[in-house]
């Protein structure tokens, strides 16, 4: 074992008569030896901590732990329900409206170098905004219940 390690940090042979090795001099294997402890160090610290984690785990489950998750109050029905379609929209619309004012963000960034002109241009955005709220209220597309 001592031998092959000696071996491979012992410095290539140099090829093409150029000047001997130095003594000094690091041999290049010696640039890995980070790069394997890092890896070793990830492999390794996942594993603990796994284990010690399945060590120290508590195994007695009560009722409530058992339980899906739903804030505190009591599942009830089944998962499997139909929700209406009016949910579904209320969902889609505040997506749609969600996302369209991240829009605000660049022109507030760059507010002062539009001037009038993008003022004008924001005010006409956030005016069909409010006339698309409007439409979806008035349809009632807005009340689920």
């Amino acid at each position: 074992m001592t031998e092959l390690l000696a071996v491979l940090l012992q410095a290539p042979p140099r090829t093409g008569g150029g000047a001997p090795s130095t003594p000094g001099v690091t041999p290049p294997i010696y640039g890995y030896i980070p790069i394997v402890i890092f890896f070793l160090i990830a492999v390794l610290l996942p594993v603990v901590l796994l284990l010690v984690s399945r060590l120290v785990q508590r195994r007695v489950f009560e009722r409530e732990k058992l339980m899906p998750y739903e804030c505190g109050v009591d599942p009830i029905g089944d998962a499997r329900d139909r929700f209406s379609v009016r949910f579904y929209i209320v969902a889609m619309l505040f997506l749609i409206f969600d996302v369209e004012t991240i829009f605000l963000f660049p022109w507030a960034i760059i507010y002062d170098r539009l001037a009038l002109f993008g003022l004008v241009e924001m005010l006409v955005f956030i005016g069909i905004l409010v006339v698309g709220y409007y439409y979806a209220w008035r349809k009632g597309a807005l009340e689920w219940a």
